[in-house]
């Protein structure tokens, strides 16, 4: 039997180091949670890693104060992945 899963639009709240709009599909469902999804534990260290680099060493061109944040983000996300992996 196969089950019918309705989604509904969802008016998710924005602001653009958490939670930015370009990254949610229409039904609110975010890129980050596809990685966490289909990526093995290693290539999401490496991925989170990848990221906090990246916003790392763009800030003083870029987006400043916002990319700060955004690699913190990053960088949070692999702590705390880390921390799972190494507490179980």
């Amino acid at each position: 039997m196969t089950e019918e899963i309705k989604l509904k639009r969802c008016d998710w709240s924005t602001d653009n180091v958490t939670n930015p709009r370009h990254y949610q599909g229409k039904f609110g469902l975010e890129a980050i949670e596809v990685h966490r999804n289909f990526m093995t534990a290693e290539m999401l260290r490496g991925y989170y890693l990848g990221n906090s680099l990246k916003y790392l060493l763009r800030y003083q061109g870029k987006n400043g104060l916002e990319d700060l944040k955004k690699a913190r983000h990053h960088l949070d996300w692999l702590i705390e992945e880390y921390e799972n992996e190494t507490n179980t």
